[in-house]
This record gives structure tokens, C-alpha cells and sequence, in this order.
């Protein structure tokens, strides 16, 4: 692995791919299908659980694809796994905070750029990405098990700057999103949801946070048990 600072697209490549590694990870660690469905591998030298469902690692890997593109062109603010129940109501949010610190253009984004003083490596970025993932597997002890068996389901939700809209990247074609529904976003939340930090890395280019989120529906319906 090269020990070379990150480029702009390298940093973007590696976020994007650390976020569809940690959607695989949410999904069984939260229990959303059978443990079943799940295969074992390992990624960041840290053993990780992968769908292997193919309908469902299309829509995650088009999610992605979808991330990436708006992620190059620096429009994403958060991204967001939101647990639902049968109604549609959300239970827990999983939050992916984005913060490009440069401004590249386009014929540097695959060269390193020398102002970047602090850019990671791939190396580094990687260890970063393994503790991530080592804290997500431990978060059932924050949280408590889910118990909802077939009445809970998951939404991927993008947050971009601005209110802007989704690009595509291909014109011809209308961007692969639907407006969220208001109370799967973070501005959806009520006043009384905790937040629990998972892991923040600052790359020198893009810097990524991870929390999650209990929504109030979640914590009072626990408290009335």
C-alpha cells in the first residue's frame, strides 16, 4: 500500500467504500435480516459481515455509486442509515458527517496535492477506517437489541449542501434518489434524541464523523416498556 498522501479522488474512493463497508456492518450488527444472509470477510485487517443478497447489495452499491459522484463534486453534507419500523417512523439514524476542507479542481483531483500538508496515507486512512468499524460492532451495548424481527426495514438517505439537488452522472438520466421523507433526516429529529459518537478521522482533504442517533419515538416507546 502506497505511502504517498492521498489525493482528492483517493480520499473520495476510500470514504465511499469505508461507507459501504459500514452499511453491510449496520445492518447486521442492528439485526435488520437473518444473521443468515450474512457471509464473513475482512476489510481494514478487522472482520467485517457482508450481504450477500443480491437485490440488496444493489441498492446499497447504487447508493454508493450515487455518494461517490455527489462526493466528487463536493455537494454532500451528511449521509444518513435511517432504521424504521413497519409505519415508516424513524427508529435510529446513523449519521456520516462530510466536511471537505479544499477546494481541488478537477485536473488535480488525481495528483497529491502539495498544499495538503496533512493528507493521510492509504495506510493510515485504513487503520482509521478498522477502528471505526471495530467501535460499530460494539454498539448493541449502547443501544440495546432490536426485537422487531420482519417490522423493521432501512432507508439510505443523502443530506446535501444547500438544499442542493441530486447532479447523476449521467445527464441523460434522472438522478437515482426520491425525496426523503422528513422525519428520516436529521432535521427530522426530535429535541429529546441522543446522539452517540462513534469515530471522527480528519484526512487533510475530507474530514468523515460517524454518530448515531436514538430518535425520541425510539427512547419513549423503551421507556413505556
Amino acid at each position: 500500500m502506497s505511502n504517498n498522501p492521498l489525493t482528492f479522488n483517493q480520499t473520495v474512493r476510500g470514504i465511499a467504500e469505508f461507507i459501504e463497508v459500514a452499511i453491510h456492518t449496520i445492518l447486521y450488527v442492528r439485526q435488520i435480516y437473518p444473521a443468515e444472509i450474512f457471509v464473513r470477510r475482512k476489510k481494514y485487517d478487522t472482520p467485517v459481515f457482508q450481504s450477500r443478497h443480491p437485490a440488496l447489495n444493489e441498492y446499497i452499491s447504487g447508493a454508493v455509486k450515487a455518494i461517490t459522484d455527489e462526493l466528487i463534486l463536493g455537494n454532500v453534507d451528511k449521509v444518513v442509515v435511517v432504521i424504521k419500523d413497519k409505519g415508516d417512523v424513524a427508529l435510529e439514524r446513523f449519521i456520516f458527517s462530510v466536511e471537505t476542507m479544499i477546494q481541488v479542481e478537477n485536473f488535480n483531483k488525481d495528483t497529491s496535492q502539495i498544499s495538503v500538508e496533512n493528507a493521510m496515507t492509504p495506510l493510515s486512512l485504513g487503520q482509521y477506517f478498522r477502528s471505526f468499524l471495530v467501535k460499530l460492532c460494539m454498539v448493541e451495548a449502547q443501544l440495546g437489541q432490536m426485537y422487531l424481527g420482519e417490522d423493521v426495514s432501512f432507508a439510505i438517505v443523502i443530506e446535501l449542501k444547500d438544499d442542493k439537488p441530486p447532479t447523476g452522472s449521467n445527464p441523460k438520466e434522472p438522478p437515482p434518489w426520491v425525496p426523503a421523507e422528513g422525519q428520516h433526516t436529521t432535521s427530522g429529529a426530535g429535541d429529546d434524541a441522543e446522539l452517540h459518537v462513534i469515530r471522527a478521522v480528519n484526512t487533510g482533504i475530507i474530514n468523515l464523523s460517524l454518530v448515531v442517533q436514538e430518535s425520541e419515538e425510539k427512547l419513549h416507546r423503551e421507556r413505556e416498556k
